[in-house]
């Protein structure tokens, strides 16, 4: 059968950082999110020696010889850009600063290839040349989701694309990457390649890097797919996906060197600080927190259904509105009810645990005490999230920690900020924490119940850092149970 070629005068492949964690990537990215942005700012060769400290910690990486581990950390910074630098000291991103905060995956993967480009300090100062000379100037998840949108412009999402004919009819083509071809042309070139029975070079490291960017696109939830091979629109995150194809956002400070078609390395390396100033801006007006109920809900009618079930938890109506996190803090405040924003990751892990406590104690035969279960408004800083009870009354305090990814992450790790630790230290036994892990396959909650005490009895590692750092093996304390939907 006959293969594919693109033309010889538009052909040039372009590529990227590839991580060696990428097969790990979302466990990597969390928690070294979380180790650069305790760091703070501090002297260059500090800050390194703090974050290969880190690097090496990693569960596999103690025996790594040096050279891997800054490998790792030079890939975090340069594709991520986790890490910002100044003439003497490094300094956490706001990307990383993000996701430690927010515990949301597909947040940072979308705000990653919202501002992903060719060319990007992502690549060596001598393969950033040769992208500027040769004209390149792409985005390439917008152009993806720009291309599938014109090809399911008559309703439905039937047709998809798969990772060889993203590398060979966009990736590697110059009529897309540095002349900006329609998608119409190029959707066009794909289903006459597919009438004509055409074949790709499907060998890896050849398709690796649209491999790449089509997988990231996927774990931002903006595409979907069944067999692993064809790849959909996610026609859930319609928002996300206009945001997308609507932006005008671009990395300019190259384009003199692009319009010229040459350029120098002086040149090239002096863009380095823009570009890590340019993908750690402030894009606020661009929100891209995850909808819960639309990630994990499969369709349309599953995601209705999902929402009608969190409209009542306990037989009280729960408030639903796409809004903002300071707008939901204000309506908590003057409302004095259990609203919440199903793009608030910490609000939708406190409404379910909320929901699983009142099924709870509905299941243990004394629901005359859900209207004791309550959860408490942020600004009180009591050290918990939920008030809730006991079949024999007692109180029970909950902290929750949740975290959205695309599949299961490790969860053996848990931050305790000081009014958390101390609450714990004296309510003992009846404090607990809910690790609740909400993924495209699963729902997982692990309930540790007085973290302090466990310390206490060496049976968890804690480490103080602005509160405490909690690391614990689930197979010696704590449990997993159940997460319930409440139904009255």
């Amino acid at each position: 059968m006959a293969e594919y070629k693109i033309p010889d005068e538009y052909f040039f492949r372009i590529h990227h950082v590839r991580p060696r964690f990428k097969g790990d990537i979302e466990n990597v990215l969390i928690y070294m999110a979380e180790e650069i942005s305790r760091i703070g700012e501090c002297e260059t060769s500090k800050f390194v020696q703090r974050i290969n400290a880190a690097i090496y910690n990693y569960p596999g990486n103690a025996h790594r010889e040096l050279k891997t581990i800054n490998n790792w950390r030079t890939e975090i910074s340069a594709l991520f850009g986790f890490i910002e630098h100044t003439e003497t000291t490094d300094k956490p991103g706001l990307r990383a600063i993000e996701l430690a905060e927010n515990q949301d995956l597909v947040e940072c993967f979308k705000v990653f290839l919202y501002n992903f480009q060719y060319p990007g300090v992502h690549i060596k100062p001598k393969n950033v040349l040769e992208q500027v000379e040769a004209g390149v100037h792409f985005k390439p998840a917008q152009y993806i989701l720009k291309l599938l949108r014109y090809a399911n412009k008559e309703g439905g999402n039937s047709n998809g694309i798969t990772k060889f004919e993203a590398c060979h009819c966009v990736f590697n083509d110059l009529r897309v990457t540095r002349d900006n071809e329609g998608v119409e042309k190029t959707w066009e070139r794909i289903l006459e390649n597919r009438k004509n029975g055409l074949e790709y070079d499907q060998t890896g490291d050849v398709v690796r890097y649209a491999g790449d960017i089509i997988d990231y696109m996927e774990i931002a939830n903006l595409l979907k797919t069944y067999d692993s091979r064809t790849y959909y629109l996610n026609t859930l995150e319609e928002e996300a996906i206009v945001k997308f194809c609507e932006s005008t956002e671009w990395f300019a400070e190259y384009d003199e060197m692009i319009e010229k078609r040459s350029g120098t390395m002086e040149e090239v390396k002096e863009c380095v600080a823009g570009w890590f100033s340019y993908v750690n801006r402030d894009i606020q007006d661009t929100d891209f927190a995850t909808d819960i109920l639309a990630y994990i809900a499969s369709d349309e009618e599953e995601l209705q259904a999902l929402k009608d079930n969190a409209s009542y938890i306990g037989g009280e109506p729960i408030h639903i509105e796409l809004v903002t996190r300071e707008k939901v803090l204000d309506e908590r405040i003057a409302m004095g009810y259990e609203a919440f924003t199903t793009k608030d990751i910490g609000d939708i892990g406190e409404s379910l645990i909320h929901g699983h406590e009142c099924m709870r104690i509905k299941l243990g035969g004394r629901e005359d005490l859900i209207h004791l279960i309550k959860r408490i408004p942020t600004q009180f800083a009591v050290g918990y999230d939920i008030s809730s009870v006991e079949l024999d009354e007692r109180k029970r305090y909950i902290e929750v920690k949740t975290t959205i990814s695309s599949k299961p992450l490790h969860f053996n790790r848990i931050h305790l900020t000081k009014n958390e630790w101390n609450t714990a230290s004296s309510t003992h036994d009846r404090y607990y924490v809910y690790r609740l892990m909400l993924s495209k396959t699963e729902r997982k909650l692990f309930l540790l119940q007085d973290p302090v005490g466990l310390y206490k009895k060496d049976l968890i590692e804690m480490i103080p850092s602005d509160g405490a750092d909690i690391t614990f093996d689930p197979k010696k304390v704590g449990e997993f149970e159940e997460l319930l939907t409440w139904k009255s």
